[in-house]
């Protein structure tokens, strides 16, 4: 049976179909002259998290040191005994002890003062400037969406994949193909019927030597449908595997109830990076995976929220790394954002308004560890909020040049100043991810100990009523 690489190599990469060009996607004549190059490393892969509302980032890193923050914040302030210490200024929210994990590893980016000029506190036309990457909102594609068509995806699988059950969000639309919606476990469910190794026996026939020859626009169309089954099933297995392992799956007794809570659950952070995990582990070829997290709008009672929300943050990236193999590991990148952050002080109602410049995260292996630039002064305000210092977009020319490799200033339209975030040479620490004799968690799955202190709550599944009593 033919690989997928020859495929590449005596399909997509022959110059018979190159000249095709306008009736083939961009990103798969990129791919094809990807494979003509034989090159052997990996694709990168950039996960994205959008933290929907409006993150806190005061309280998300928190600069207890500073006596300001404290006077803002009479109730919602971390103490330097509370917070998860990064130096005698700075600490995470105590919620996030896996954050704290991969900081310590040097495998976390904390980049400070995030931003965009004249910024917007709608929810709506905020996130819209982040996601199209222009304030100006004159792009009608998403950044992400524009850097799909220069980006090889070598091993000619899906480039972009968005897991939530909302509209595609506006950063992967207009893609040039290739991002598919996976909204629950029946959206990519094969309908096929009759004997699995029949089927396999087909699809390795198709695949035969006596068809690679064949460079042609028709042997092309043939090979990608080939391809689209051979993306739905790894799809379609991994959906099984993370609906079906029943590991990490726990009942508890919550407000006089039994909760079963369940890691796998797609409609929660840790089910979807457990899900993106296991297609990185399958080599579906994914470069982009898009996933959510809402309800960071805190105006009121803000603390017990907001706890829980970077509670599940933080685990479930911890758990994402984890379950994840080294080989895998290296060429993973975790970028989060929200819309703005919020104001220096603290409302009437225990919470915190629409507020602008805020923080970012990014984690992996090949990240360059530590804090990224100075924390905003509390003490030099603009109408109560922080002011910015680095403009958000770049952090995205960063990760568009460095690690996606692809044009910064063709998607952004613009040069930024790229930021000391990537070392492509950098390997995961040893000890680091999965392996055949630890018995390791697979992706998703929680710790055995959900309930140890800064760990997110796993999420609930559904109730089961308590049993009766006779």
């Amino acid at each position: 049976m033919s690989t997928r690489r020859d495929f590449l190599k005596t399909t997509l990469g022959a110059s018979s179909l190159l000249a095709v060009g306008g009736v083939v996607p961009e990103f798969l004549a990129s791919t094809a002259r990807a494979a003509e190059k034989e090159d052997k490393k990996k694709d990168t892969i950039l996960v994205v998290i959008e933290l929907t509302g409006g993150n806190d980032g005061l309280n998300t890193v928190a600069p207890y040191g500073d006596d300001l923050y404290h006077k803002a914040r009479p109730t919602l302030a971390f103490g330097k005994k509370e917070v998860q210490k990064l130096d005698d200024y700075h600490g995470l929210h105590p919620r996030m002890n896996e954050l704290k994990r991969l900081y310590d590893e040097k495998r976390l980016a904390v980049i400070q003062g995030v931003g965009y000029p004249n910024p917007d506190r709608s929810h709506f036309e905020s996130m819209d400037i982040w996601q199209l990457a222009d304030p100006k909102r004159g792009h009608t594609s998403g950044w992400l969406a524009r850097s799909i068509p220069g980006m090889s995806v070598r091993d000619a699988g899906v480039p972009g994949m968005y897991l939530g059950n909302e509209r595609l969000p506006v950063a992967i639309q207009g893609a040039d193909g290739g991002v598919i919606s996976l909204a629950d476990r029946a959206s990519f469910k094969l309908q096929l019927t009759g004997n699995q190794a029949n089927r396999k026996a087909l699809i390795e026939d198709l695949n035969g030597e006596k068809d690679t020859g064949k460079a042609d626009l028709a042997a092309f169309v043939r090979k990608r449908q080939l391809q689209t089954y051979t993306s739905l099933k790894k799809i379609d297995d991994a959906l099984r595997e993370a609906g079906g392992s029943g590991q990490g799956r726990t009942n508890e007794f919550v407000g006089g109830r039994v909760v079963q809570r369940d890691p796998d659950d797609l409609n929660t952070l840790s089910g979807k990076l457990g899900l993106v995990g296991r297609l990185i582990q399958k080599g579906l070829g994914t470069r982009i995976y898009y996933v959510q997290l809402g309800g960071f709008d805190t105006h009121s009672g803000q603390a017990e929220m907001h706890a829980k929300l970077l509670g599940e943050l933080s685990t479930s990236i911890g758990n994402f790394f984890n379950g994840l193999q080294a080989e895998h590991s290296e060429r993973v990148a975790v970028m989060t954002y929200s819309e703005f952050g919020r104001r220096v002080k603290e409302n009437g109602s225990r919470g915190t308004d629409h507020g602008s410049g805020s923080c970012m995260f990014l984690a992996g292996s090949q990240v360059v560890g530590g804090l990224v630039g100075k924390h905003p002064s509390l003490s030099d305000l603009t109408d109560g909020d922080i002011k910015y210092h680095t403009d958000f977009r770049r952090v995205y020319a960063t990760l568009l040049d460095d690690w996606l490799e692809v044009d910064s200033r063709g998607v952004l339209d613009d040069k930024f100043e790229k930021l000391p975030l990537i070392d492509r040479k950098k390997k995961a620490p040893a000890g680091s991810g999965p392996s055949k004799s630890n018995n390791p968690l697979p992706p998703g799955a929680l710790p055995d100990d959900p309930t140890a202190p800064g760990a997110g709550a796993p999420p609930v599944k559904e109730d089961v009523p308590p049993p009766v009593e006779k």
